[in-house]
């Protein structure tokens, strides 16, 4: 064997070799970025690899016949291989290039033409002795020419296309190289292939496609790699935007507001100018969720961002605190452009949103308060505009301007949310307790949780004396999450002493419920304490599921997965009760004490109390009945067949010590 021909043997066996490891490196990217054109890719290799293998035995048997069955199919082996190469290397650039996807079945279509076609060229003159110079056409000069088309077709509409990475641009440039040398080289075989120095040329072009395919075989790991930061830093940036803005609206978010006041309040004092600050609040957002579905509620939500966005009035900040509240600051130098800018708004909310064939109308409410005039901090001015929004709203104002006869309020908020947040951390709620009578077997069925404030200085409170500061100082979470962790305290040290599971049940705000992470919280507890969850029950009101009707379901399902009972207290006083109570998945509902107070004199609320009971029972629900403070009442529930009652005639609300007496007798 001479040596030239173990050199072009050991030079495409290297070729396969370092295909075969690039392939494997792009199966290696699939399996971590998932893409299709990487998986397009790694297949051209393999392909490719294939096609250096079969060079690799045709230049080991290069001395036998090229007619013979062997040449033949170790011909059409390396044809189809490098044909299926060029098809799934351009194929995948160009879906790597428009990121649009081509269908399986036209891959395989176009893959598989190109399959064909291949053998086809090679078993023309395949066994005919006599045609070499046919078959040497067939096979170098007619396909060389098309993947010259090819190439320089692919360099072409990559040029046209925004270089995605520097990769692209070197594929560009090998592209028209590549296309060039597969058309000079057809070229050259038509008219110059009886020449004796021609097999030096096509020695000269094996080598330089070997280095060619290196070159295309490393630019797909490069643009992997560019792909894969591109993707790394896509994620970044939109984590980022997501951080400083609202997703639903594309507005800034709270903290983004706060972090953009300062330096726009620097601006405006420098240009002597003033700012400000409206809090707008739409009204019967929830009514519009409730009719027309979330879908049509996050709709407007979006369209309420965009028409603040482009207003007349050019503003400085739009951004969306929460729900149906946004803020809207803009620059003014004269008082008189505050009543046009607030008409302006009303207007703007007032239009009609059309969506689905339907013209929504809605309203909203405004406060707002000036810099410098009013505050000097961002979050003081927030504050300040909140407040006056709080007055607008409930005395049904269409706009009101901060004035200092409201820092009253203002202060007592404060006062309270720093005695409300002491008084946690010293542990001055207590928890009473109303015991639950099931009147099938006349015992204990569980207790309400309740909450009093034993006030350093003004004695045992009620909640009316401080649950309604808390919303408006919007710790609601913070609290439930405290009166929770009481609760399940209460539940495991009763179980440790008394050796008996009490049910307990607590009241949960919409705030806390919607929470994304408050399943996650109940969980902890659950751990924390190591309670069954059978016997913690958590109450809603039916406000806070229409707040949000699918994700409060989801919310409950997961849940009752884990074994926790669901109630929905105050049932009846909802709109929609009926409507949504067929399909919400709760255990027990508690019919709110309003129709059990004259259900003994009026006919009217003791068919209403009759029809709640057969509804739920019919849907396979318990029911307890609230405000129980009669015999009367009482009796009623028996005969109606009430599952369980609560009220002052069966206990009022206890302490814990007054309801241990019960567990020891």
């Amino acid at each position: 064997m001479n040596e030239q021909l173990v050199a072009n043997t050991f030079l495409y066996l290297t070729n396969a070799i370092v295909f075969g490891v690039l392939s494997f490196l792009l199966w290696q990217f699939y399996r971590g970025f998932g893409s299709k054109h990487v998986r397009l890719w790694q297949f051209s290799l393999q392909a490719l690899t294939t096609s250096q293998l079969a060079m690799c035995v045709k230049a080991y048997t290069v001395l036998s016949s090229p007619t013979s069955l062997s040449q033949v199919l170790l011909e059409g082996i390396y044809q189809s291989s490098y044909f299926v190469f060029v098809c799934l290397f351009l194929i995948g650039l160009y879906i790597a290039q428009t990121q649009k996807s081509l269908a399986r079945k036209h891959i395989v279509v176009i893959t598989g033409a190109s399959f064909l076609f291949a053998w086809l060229i090679t078993l023309i003159y395949a066994f005919a002795d006599g045609h070499v110079y046919d078959r040497f056409f067939m096979r170098e000069t007619v396909p060389q020419f098309l993947f010259g088309i090819a190439y320089i077709g692919m360099a072409f509409f990559s040029y046209r296309t925004p270089p995605a990475h520097v990769s692209s641009r070197i594929m560009q440039i090998s592209f028209v190289i590549y296309g060039l040398r597969y058309f000079v080289f057809s070229m050259l075989s038509t008219v110059m292939i009886a020449e004796v120095w021609f097999s030096h040329v096509i020695r000269f072009f094996n080598f330089f496609d070997i280095g060619s395919h290196a070159v295309i075989g490393f630019s797909m790991l490069i643009w992997m790699q560019g792909a894969e930061r591109a993707t790394a830093k896509s994620a970044t940036n939109k984590a980022q935007y997501l951080g400083r803005h609202d997703s639903l609206t594309g507005s800034l978010n709270r903290e983004q507001v706060m972090e953009k006041m300062p330096e726009l309040m620097r601006t405006a004092g420098l240009n002597g100018k003033k700012l400000s600050i409206f809090l707008l609040d739409i009204k019967r957002f929830k009514f519009v969720n409730d009719t027309y579905g979330l879908k049509t509620g996050d709709f407007i939500l979006g369209e309420i961002a965009r028409r603040l966005r482009d207003s007349l009035f050019q503003p400085q900040i739009v951004g969306r605190l929460s729900g149906d509240s946004f803020v809207y600051v803009f620059e003014f130098e004269q008082r008189q452009q505050i009543p046009r800018a607030l008409s302006h708004l009303h207007e703007l909310i007032a239009r009609p949103y059309q969506y689905d064939g339907q013209d929504i109308m809605l309203q909203c409410s405004i406060g707002y308060s000036f810099y410098p005039e009013h505050a000097e901090k961002a979050e003081t001015l927030l504050q300040l505009s909140n407040l006056a929004l709080f007055h607008a709203e409930s005395r049904n104002e269409a706009s009101k301007q901060y004035s200092d006869d409201m820092q009253v309020q203002g202060r007592h908020l404060l006062a309270m949310e720093k005695a409300i947040k002491l008084a946690m951390e010293r542990d001055e709620f207590e928890l009473y307790f109303q015991p639950q009578l099931n009147l099938l077997t006349n015992k204990l069925e569980g207790v309400e949780a309740l909450i009093r404030w034993n006030h350093p200085t003004d004695g045992l409170l009620s909640p009316d004396r401080f649950l309604p500061d808390i919303d408006a100082l919007a710790l609601n979470s913070v609290f439930d999450n405290y009166v929770l962790d009481k609760a399940c305290r209460a539940i495991a040290r009763w179980h440790q002493a008394y050796h008996r599971w009490i049910t307990v049940a607590v009241n949960i705000t919409a705030v806390e419920f919607q929470d994304p992470k408050f399943v996650s919280k109940i969980q902890t507890l659950l751990l924390r304490y190591d309670l069954p969850p059978n016997y913690l029950e958590l109450e809603i009101t039916e406000n806070v599921v229409m707040t949000d009707l699918q994700s409060a379901m989801d919310t409950i399902v997961e849940l009752q997965t884990m074994g926790i009972k669901v109630s929905i207290d105050d049932f009846g006083t909802g709109y929609s009760s009926l409507a949504y109570l067929r399909n919400l998945p709760i255990d027990k509902i508690k019919i709110d004490r309003s129709f059990v107070n004259e259900m003994a004199e009026n006919d009217s609320d003791l068919t209403i109390v009759k029809s709640m009971v057969r509804l739920s029972h019919g849907l396979g629900k318990r029911v307890l009945a609230e405000g129980v403070e009669t015999q009367t009442q009482l009796d009623i529930l028996r005969t109606l067949n009430c599952d369980a009652v609560q009220g002052y005639f069966i206990s009022k609300p206890i302490c814990e010590a007054d309801l241990v007496k019960y567990f020891k007798r």
